[in-house]
């Protein structure tokens, strides 16, 4: 029996950052591909701690549901699920390459295949682009701009690593006429962003995994799309001549489900019929590959 945790931060403020996780798991749930899919957290039940005692399975493939490596996914989760052995440096990673590693759950014996973190594997680029693609309703968007947008924090260089690293694997595909990574509190700033292309057109997707605060009210109003959030505003929206398309948290796409679906794969799960059901259940008929355009491959 093979089992797969999707393990997220949650919180105890805002109900519906957890919302993702769970139509995420539900999609996956769907393909059979697991014998038992679970959801987990930081800030909401079941906990990190407690999900592994959850499970009939010997074999538990664990995807956080995180934008990049960092505190989270190097020392919280498996700490938490109690990873004899655990060392960051088993993934080998600069920030942006964190893979997988297999090791033993000590208080209750299971094999744990940790992956590393679903907002830096390369399939989020696909996602990035379906939601631009979604938001526009246009399949051919190689007029517009493509703002990649992160948070930024001292606390985690490697927060701003994987917003770079798709926005210049996203650049080298040529699908848009620019892309940038633009941060909310680093430079360049979101609060710039009608400022930064020199297109007409410009879709901004928020690397987040949930709708929240950030996403619903903060970066609207950085961007100038309106003063007061809770008073909507249009999409596009015109700001200095330049209309701005604003997608919203690229987590809650559904082909989010896919890359979930590839790390537990990279890590050697069999789900390459999975696979294909979410792509074509969530994909909406898109064909974006970043590497395939660009030549390149991670």
């Amino acid at each position: 029996m093979q089992a797969l945790v999707i393990a997220a931060h949650g919180s105890h403020l805002n109900p519906g950052s957890s919302e993702p996780t769970f139509a995420h798991a539900d999609t996956i749930r769907a393909t059979g591909a697991f014998d038992e899919v679970r959801e987990a957290f930081w800030k909401e039940e079941p906990s990190f701690r407690e999900v592994l005692r959850t499970l009939e399975s010997e074999a538990v493939y664990v995807v956080p549901l995180f934008v990049s490596e960092g505190y989270f996914t190097e020392r919280v989760i498996p700490r938490e699920l109690r990873l004899a052995g655990w060392d960051v440096d088993d993934w080998d990673s600069d920030g942006t390459d964190a893979d997988h590693a297999t090791l033993t759950a000590t208080d209750v014996g299971k094999t744990v295949h940790y992956c590393g973190p679903v907002g830096t594997h390369d399939a989020m680029g696909d996602v990035i682009v379906e939601r631009a693609r979604s938001i526009t309703e246009r399949e051919d968007l190689t007029d517009f701009g493509l703002a990649v947008v992160g948070h930024g924090t001292e606390r985690n260089e490697n927060s701003a690593k994987a917003i770079y690293y798709h926005a210049d694997r996203l650049r080298a595909s040529g699908l848009f006429a620019d892309v940038r990574a633009v941060f909310m509190d680093e430079e360049p700033e979101v609060d710039d962003v009608a400022t930064l292309f020199e297109t007409d057109d410009v879709v901004v997707v928020p690397l987040f995994v949930a709708d929240g605060f950030h996403t619903r009210e903060d970066i609207p109003e950085d961007m100038g799309l309106t003063d007061d959030y809770r008073e909507g505003y249009d999409v596009p929206t015109a700001v200095d001549s330049v209309d701005i398309w604003y997608a919203g948290a690229v987590g809650t796409e559904p082909l989010v489900a896919d890359v979930i679906l590839e790390r537990a794969a990279d890590a050697g799960a069999d789900v390459t019929d999975a696979i294909k059901a979410v792509r074509e259940r969530t994909r909406g008929g898109s064909d974006a590959n970043p590497d395939a355009a660009a030549g390149e491959s991670r």
